[in-house]
Protein backbone atom coordinates (compact mmCIF):
# COMPACT_ATOMS: atom_id res chain seq x y z
CA UNK A 1 0.00 0.00 0.00
CA UNK A 2 1.24 3.06 -1.13
CA UNK A 3 2.10 6.07 1.66
CA UNK A 4 -0.57 8.61 -0.67
CA UNK A 5 -3.21 5.92 0.31
CA UNK A 6 -2.09 5.76 3.93
CA UNK A 7 -2.12 9.08 4.61
CA UNK A 8 -5.48 9.01 3.03
CA UNK A 9 -6.78 6.16 5.12
CA UNK A 10 -5.44 8.15 8.51
CA UNK A 11 -7.25 11.65 6.58
CA UNK A 12 -10.17 9.17 6.75
CA UNK A 13 -9.57 8.36 10.68
CA UNK A 14 -9.23 11.44 11.89
CA UNK A 15 -12.55 13.19 9.37
CA UNK A 16 -14.22 9.83 11.04
CA UNK A 17 -13.10 10.70 14.71
CA UNK A 18 -14.66 14.13 14.33
CA UNK A 19 -18.01 13.19 12.94
CA UNK A 20 -18.84 10.73 15.53
CA UNK A 21 -17.28 12.96 18.47
CA UNK A 22 -19.17 15.95 17.30
CA UNK A 23 -22.58 13.98 17.47
CA UNK A 24 -22.16 12.14 20.28
CA UNK A 25 -21.29 15.49 22.60
CA UNK A 26 -24.24 17.43 21.27
CA UNK A 27 -26.55 14.18 20.93
CA UNK A 28 -25.26 13.39 24.82
CA UNK A 29 -26.15 16.96 26.04
CA UNK A 30 -29.27 16.69 24.17
CA UNK A 31 -30.26 13.16 24.50
CA UNK A 32 -30.23 12.50 27.93
CA UNK A 33 -32.41 15.69 29.28
CA UNK A 34 -35.12 14.43 26.57
CA UNK A 35 -34.81 10.77 28.14
CA UNK A 36 -35.26 12.02 31.67
CA UNK A 37 -37.96 14.15 30.46
CA UNK A 38 -39.81 11.08 29.08
CA UNK A 39 -39.85 9.22 31.60
CA UNK A 40 -40.41 11.85 34.56
CA UNK A 41 -43.26 13.77 32.42
CA UNK A 42 -44.98 10.03 31.98
CA UNK A 43 -48.25 8.77 33.80
CA UNK A 44 -48.00 9.04 37.31
CA UNK A 45 -44.07 9.85 37.62
CA UNK A 46 -42.23 12.84 39.29
CA UNK A 47 -43.24 15.48 36.72
CA UNK A 48 -46.26 14.12 35.10
CA UNK A 49 -47.29 15.74 32.46
CA UNK A 50 -49.08 14.07 29.69
CA UNK A 51 -48.95 16.81 27.05
CA UNK A 52 -45.24 16.98 26.72
CA UNK A 53 -44.48 13.09 26.75
CA UNK A 54 -46.79 12.76 23.99
CA UNK A 55 -45.72 15.69 21.79
CA UNK A 56 -41.78 14.55 22.91
CA UNK A 57 -42.67 10.90 22.57
CA UNK A 58 -44.09 11.42 18.89
CA UNK A 59 -41.43 13.90 17.58
CA UNK A 60 -38.80 11.35 18.33
CA UNK A 61 -40.79 8.41 16.93
CA UNK A 62 -40.70 10.49 13.66
CA UNK A 63 -37.67 11.12 12.95
CA UNK A 64 -36.22 7.68 14.18
CA UNK A 65 -38.58 6.40 11.52
CA UNK A 66 -36.79 7.92 8.55
CA UNK A 67 -34.00 6.13 7.14
CA UNK A 68 -30.55 8.05 7.88
CA UNK A 69 -29.78 8.09 4.24
CA UNK A 70 -33.53 9.51 3.42
CA UNK A 71 -32.70 11.71 6.09
CA UNK A 72 -29.49 13.34 5.17
CA UNK A 73 -30.19 14.26 2.08
CA UNK A 74 -34.24 15.23 2.84
CA UNK A 75 -32.20 18.54 5.14
CA UNK A 76 -29.80 19.64 2.89
CA UNK A 77 -31.18 22.92 2.79
CA UNK A 78 -31.09 22.89 6.58
CA UNK A 79 -27.70 21.42 6.43
CA UNK A 80 -26.85 24.53 4.45
CA UNK A 81 -27.50 26.70 6.75
CA UNK A 82 -26.55 25.23 9.77
CA UNK A 83 -23.15 24.34 8.54
CA UNK A 84 -22.68 26.37 5.50
CA UNK A 85 -22.27 23.65 2.77
CA UNK A 86 -23.84 20.36 2.32
CA UNK A 87 -20.53 18.29 1.90
CA UNK A 88 -17.66 17.25 3.45
CA UNK A 89 -17.11 16.54 7.46
CA UNK A 90 -19.00 19.46 8.97
CA UNK A 91 -21.85 19.34 7.08
CA UNK A 92 -21.96 15.59 7.93
CA UNK A 93 -22.32 16.11 11.57
CA UNK A 94 -25.87 17.91 11.23
CA UNK A 95 -27.58 14.37 10.16
CA UNK A 96 -25.74 12.60 12.06
CA UNK A 97 -26.50 14.63 15.03
CA UNK A 98 -30.16 14.91 14.34
CA UNK A 99 -30.12 11.16 14.21
CA UNK A 100 -28.53 10.22 17.39
CA UNK A 101 -30.71 12.77 19.31
CA UNK A 102 -33.76 10.46 19.30
CA UNK A 103 -32.17 7.71 19.27
CA UNK A 104 -29.86 8.05 22.68
CA UNK A 105 -33.17 9.74 23.65
CA UNK A 106 -34.92 6.21 24.20
CA UNK A 107 -32.21 4.61 25.28
CA UNK A 108 -31.76 6.79 28.26
CA UNK A 109 -35.90 6.48 28.71
CA UNK A 110 -35.67 2.23 29.24
CA UNK A 111 -32.44 3.21 31.71
CA UNK A 112 -33.97 5.67 33.75
CA UNK A 113 -37.37 3.76 33.63
CA UNK A 114 -35.83 0.95 35.30
CA UNK A 115 -34.62 2.60 38.48
CA UNK A 116 -36.93 0.94 41.11
CA UNK A 117 -39.24 3.77 41.63
CA UNK A 118 -39.31 3.10 45.79
CA UNK A 119 -35.93 4.80 46.06
CA UNK A 120 -38.47 7.69 43.78
CA UNK A 121 -40.73 7.29 46.30
CA UNK A 122 -38.27 7.08 49.77
CA UNK A 123 -36.50 10.46 48.08
CA UNK A 124 -40.05 12.11 48.16
CA UNK A 125 -40.56 11.22 51.66
CA UNK A 126 -37.75 12.69 52.64
CA UNK A 127 -38.84 16.03 51.16
CA UNK A 128 -36.76 15.43 47.71
CA UNK A 129 -37.25 18.19 44.82
CA UNK A 130 -38.15 16.71 41.76
CA UNK A 131 -34.72 18.54 40.32
CA UNK A 132 -33.32 16.54 43.65
CA UNK A 133 -34.64 12.87 42.54
CA UNK A 134 -33.40 13.64 38.79
CA UNK A 135 -29.47 14.53 40.00
CA UNK A 136 -29.09 12.24 43.14
CA UNK A 137 -31.58 9.02 42.34
CA UNK A 138 -32.18 8.71 38.74
CA UNK A 139 -29.28 9.64 37.20
CA UNK A 140 -26.77 7.84 40.30
CA UNK A 141 -28.50 5.15 39.54
CA UNK A 142 -29.12 4.79 36.13
CA UNK A 143 -25.41 5.63 34.96
CA UNK A 144 -23.82 2.20 34.17
CA UNK A 145 -26.49 1.54 31.63
CA UNK A 146 -26.50 5.18 30.44
CA UNK A 147 -23.22 4.63 29.80
CA UNK A 148 -23.79 1.22 27.67
CA UNK A 149 -26.08 3.36 25.96
CA UNK A 150 -23.71 6.05 24.93
CA UNK A 151 -21.35 3.09 23.53
CA UNK A 152 -23.97 2.21 21.94
CA UNK A 153 -24.52 5.16 20.15
CA UNK A 154 -21.05 5.46 19.37
CA UNK A 155 -20.93 2.46 17.42
CA UNK A 156 -23.96 3.52 15.80
CA UNK A 157 -22.37 6.70 14.87
CA UNK A 158 -19.70 4.53 13.40
CA UNK A 159 -21.91 2.73 11.40
CA UNK A 160 -24.19 5.94 9.85
CA UNK A 161 -20.98 8.41 9.56
CA UNK A 162 -19.36 5.15 7.14
CA UNK A 163 -22.69 6.14 5.22
CA UNK A 164 -22.68 9.49 5.25
CA UNK A 165 -19.10 9.17 3.34
CA UNK A 166 -20.88 7.65 0.68
CA UNK A 167 -22.62 10.47 -0.68
CA UNK A 168 -20.19 13.25 0.21
CA UNK A 169 -19.75 13.20 4.01
CA UNK A 170 -15.77 12.44 3.91
CA UNK A 171 -14.48 9.88 6.38
CA UNK A 172 -13.55 6.22 5.95
CA UNK A 173 -16.70 5.94 4.33
CA UNK A 174 -15.92 8.39 1.20
CA UNK A 175 -12.75 6.37 1.21
CA UNK A 176 -14.07 3.19 1.01
CA UNK A 177 -16.37 3.65 -2.31
CA UNK A 178 -14.10 6.56 -3.64
CA UNK A 179 -10.85 4.76 -4.01
CA UNK A 180 -11.92 0.79 -2.40
CA UNK A 181 -15.36 0.25 -4.67
CA UNK A 182 -14.86 2.84 -7.74
CA UNK A 183 -11.13 2.39 -8.25
CA UNK A 184 -11.48 -1.66 -7.35
CA UNK A 185 -8.61 -1.24 -5.15
CA UNK A 186 -9.18 -4.20 -2.94
CA UNK A 187 -6.78 -3.55 -0.44
CA UNK A 188 -8.16 -0.01 0.50
CA UNK A 189 -11.46 -1.28 1.03
CA UNK A 190 -9.95 -4.24 3.33
CA UNK A 191 -8.36 -1.45 5.16
CA UNK A 192 -11.03 0.50 5.93
CA UNK A 193 -13.22 -2.26 7.09
CA UNK A 194 -10.27 -3.84 9.40
CA UNK A 195 -10.32 0.11 10.69
CA UNK A 196 -14.01 0.02 11.25
CA UNK A 197 -13.63 -2.76 13.20
CA UNK A 198 -10.89 -2.89 15.62
CA UNK A 199 -12.19 1.24 16.03
CA UNK A 200 -15.65 -0.82 17.14
CA UNK A 201 -14.25 -3.32 19.47
CA UNK A 202 -12.15 -0.41 21.22
CA UNK A 203 -14.94 1.32 21.77
CA UNK A 204 -17.03 -1.18 22.95
CA UNK A 205 -14.19 -2.35 25.28
CA UNK A 206 -14.34 1.16 27.15
CA UNK A 207 -17.70 1.05 27.48
CA UNK A 208 -17.72 -1.86 28.99
CA UNK A 209 -14.98 -1.10 31.25
CA UNK A 210 -16.41 2.45 32.20
CA UNK A 211 -20.02 0.87 32.89
CA UNK A 212 -18.62 -1.93 35.00
CA UNK A 213 -16.45 0.59 37.51
CA UNK A 214 -19.14 3.12 38.37
CA UNK A 215 -21.67 0.03 38.98
CA UNK A 216 -22.10 -0.23 42.66
CA UNK A 217 -24.33 -3.54 43.04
Amino acid sequence: MSPEIIKLLLQGIEETAIMVAVSTCIATAVGIPLGITLVTTSRRHILENAFISRVLGTVINIIRSIPFIILMVAIIPFTRIVAGTSIGTTAACVPLTIVAIPFLSRLVETSVRDVDYGLVEAAQSMGASPLQIIYKVLLPEALPTLINNITVLVVNLIGSSAMAGAIGGGGLGDIAIRYGYQRFRADVMLATIVILIIGVNLIQACGDFLSHKTNKK
